[in-house]
């Protein structure tokens, strides 16, 4: 928060297009945004698109929507009501959002804010947002740890849950009818856990890494539409190992051919892109990974990529840099 508080538009667009490096050359070909600060990320998807710079797809939110001085206030999507979330998901809209954003819950990142577990918005004012957003054809990702705000959430018809914790202040649910509502409504669900998943039981206990990292079994278990992401840029969750996120459900027992298909046909269904990329089909964007051994053997072998094509351009990994070589 501090840094980017800090950092005027230049400085974070500047990052932020480093960042989008960082993603391609570990074989990213397509990124979620889902915290904005002034539209930057607008920005650098366009730029990215007309191949001014080098970086994955991008689907950009713009400002997460959050009560005031709530989750991640400093990205500028404060409202107060219902008629304040409808004039940001417009304004949004009209910024060049693909999707919307809403912080159901608190979060750890915002000192004074809303505990992790504790609702910012009523079911009514979901709706309010989740209207706006249908009206103007754009999905909800709803960053969820509570129970409480993840059954609103899937109560108002939201189209991904980030994070479902299951967190209640005391601990963690299991409310298998609501997940098993969320299979039937097609709501997907991302863990959003990055590759530091491994330090979880230093950091929180092994008992609370278990449940943690359990509800990732526990929803597949139950139906739900698992889909992969990382919260890269949070402390401690890096941009540039999505392989080691991929890890964890190799971890949890998840076939390595499924682990595949997470990462690319499901996922890409899932945010909208079937008919643009997540196969190899005719018809459909190039966006091809190669890697010097075999994932079936070891999720690991992602880190071992020589070769990235994203939408038909050709990225070399060479060493710790990349350069473009054409279409």
């Amino acid at each position: 928060m501090e840094t980017l508080k800090r950092s005027d538009d230049s400085e974070l667009l500047s990052a932020m297009t480093d960042r989008a490096h960082q993603l391609l050359r570990t074989g990213v070909t397509t990124v979620r945004d889902l915290g904005d600060r002034g539209g930057l990320a607008v920005r650098l998807r366009d730029s990215i698109a007309a191949g001014d710079v080098a970086g994955p797809r991008m689907l950009t939110a713009t400002a997460p929507l959050t009560l005031p001085g709530g989750h991640c206030w400093f990205f500028g999507g404060q409202v107060g009501g219902e008629q304040a979330i409808r004039d940001l998901v417009r304004h949004n809209v009209r910024q060049g959002a693909d999707l919307i954003k809403v912080m159901v819950t608190g979060g750890h990142l915002t000192p004074g804010g809303s505990a992790m577990w504790e609702s910012q918005f009523t079911e009514a004012e979901l709706g309010a947002a989740i209207d706006e957003a249908r009206r103007a054809g754009k999905a909800v990702a709803a960053h969820a740890h509570g129970t409480a705000g993840i059954e609103a959430s899937v109560a108002a018809g939201v189209d991904t849950i980030e994070h479902c914790t299951w967190a209640n202040g005391r601990g963690f649910d299991e409310p298998v009818e609501t997940a098993r509502t969320m299979a039937q409504q097609g709501v997907h669900v991302c863990a959003a856990i990055s590759a530091d998943w491994r330090n979880y039981a230093t950091k929180y206990g092994e008992r609370i890494a278990g449940r943690l990292l359990g509800r990732v079994r526990w929803l597949d278990e139950q139906g739900v539409r698992l889909i992969t992401g990382t919260d890269a840029g949070i402390p401690d969750a890096p941009f540039d190992d999505f392989a080691g996120s991929l890890e964890l459900f190799e971890h949890l027992g998840f076939s390595r051919d499924r682990i595949l298909a997470l990462a690319t046909a499901d996922t890409a269904s899932a945010i909208g892109l079937r008919e643009r990329t997540g196969r190899l089909a005719p018809g459909l964007d190039a966006d091809v990974v190669v890697v010097g051994d075999d994932p079936l053997e070891s999720v690991a072998a992602l880190r071992a990529v020589e070769l990235v094509a994203a939408r038909g351009r050709l990225h070399h990994a060479v060493g710790d840099r990349q350069t473009r070589t054409g279409t």
